[in-house]
């Protein structure tokens, strides 16, 4: 049994939640029945529904860690059945970042990253943590550690309504900055969606490194933008706190806006504060608490996704109505 496997032996045997997610959960009063809860949705394979929802999928989102030690989200598609299961334990990803991905040189055998299967059209969701176990120039295979599945609350809608190019978009020119430019603003107010990238070395072990990627979504303006630094609403959800729970002991994070007609994507890193209490949640309608976003980078890749994207129907139950005020 390798280290790692030990290591996760150990973790499994004190439930399924790390101490930043069992903290949020306490606090609200609610541990003990997630403990139980934790154990029964949790799994360390993929049921058939998962295995045969990845394999219908034009894209997906991952997060991983560079080199320094910072979280990325980005975006990986193909046709239907680039990803696939060949076995409840292993998801094979037919697709690699580009190089100029900010996540393009960091993987390799060995790497945790975090999956997210999304589907838009019907607002469905799944997750996968593990560790790259094979990497090729085609793709890589990730062997499962934890899978579970996610309620449809806050998902947008949106239907394909460019499909895959017949050849994957040439790299586009990449622009870097240290902050916030006004286009990233326009793009940040202009959204309702995007995906955040965070991590654990569970009890400080980089050999126990989990990596998460997750979707946020709320009415268009949903993140409040000041200067170089998001305020993000956090609502009411399924209590796992996946990755509130990541940000209370590593207050890391990587975000990926999407935009869905052109393509572009804009990847963020930075700093992270969580705001539990105090008046400045009631500015949020529905909001149960905030966390904060200091950008320390941004990388934005003009139509780097081939797919594009049409709003979708509007349902009053996917989305938060309340604003900032």
């Amino acid at each position: 049994m390798s280290l790692r496997d030990q290591s996760l032996q150990a973790s499994e045997s004190l439930g399924p939640w790390h101490k930043g997610e069992r903290s949020l959960q306490q606090r609200l009063g609610v541990a003990e029945k997630m403990e139980s809860q934790g154990r029964r949705v949790i799994r360390d394979f993929m049921p058939d529904q998962h295995r045969l929802f990845y394999a219908q999928l034009p894209f997906l989102l991952m997060g991983a860690v560079d080199e320094a030690g910072t979280p990325w989200a980005t975006v990986l598609e193909g046709p239907a059945g680039f990803a696939h299961s060949p076995d409840p334990k292993t998801l094979r990803i037919a697709a690699k970042p580009s190089p100029v991905d900010p996540l393009g040189r960091s993987l390799a055998k060995g790497s945790p990253v975090g999956i997210l299967g999304i589907e838009l059209p019907t607002r469905r969701r799944n997750r996968v943590n593990g560790v790259i176990t094979e990497i090729d120039p085609q793709g890589c295979s990730v062997t499962v550690e934890h899978s579970f599945g996610n309620c449809p609350q806050y998902i947008q809608t949106r239907e394909v309504c460019v499909p895959l190019a017949s050849s994957a978009p040439c790299d586009p020119s990449i622009e870097r900055s240290a902050t916030l430019d006004d286009a990233a603003k326009e793009t940040i107010a202009a959204a309702d969606t995007f995906f955040v990238a965070s991590y654990v070395d569970i009890e400080g072990d980089p050999a126990r490194r989990s990596v998460d990627v997750s979707h946020r979504g709320g009415k268009t303006g949903f993140v409040r933008v000041d200067g170089p630094v998001l305020t993000i609403p956090d609502f009411s959800g399924n209590r796992h706190f996946n990755t509130l729970g990541n940000l209370m002991i590593n207050p890391r994070a990587g975000l990926l806006f999407i935009d869905f007609p052109s393509g572009d994507l804009l990847h963020l890193t930075g700093t992270t504060e969580l705001l539990l209490e105090g008046e400045e949640i009631a500015r949020f309608q529905g909001a149960e608490r905030l966390w904060r976003l200091r950008v320390e980078q941004l990388v934005r890749r003009r139509g780097a996704l081939s797919l594009r994207f049409r709003f979708g129907e509007y349902s009053p139950h996917s989305l938060k109505t309340g604003s900032w005020t």
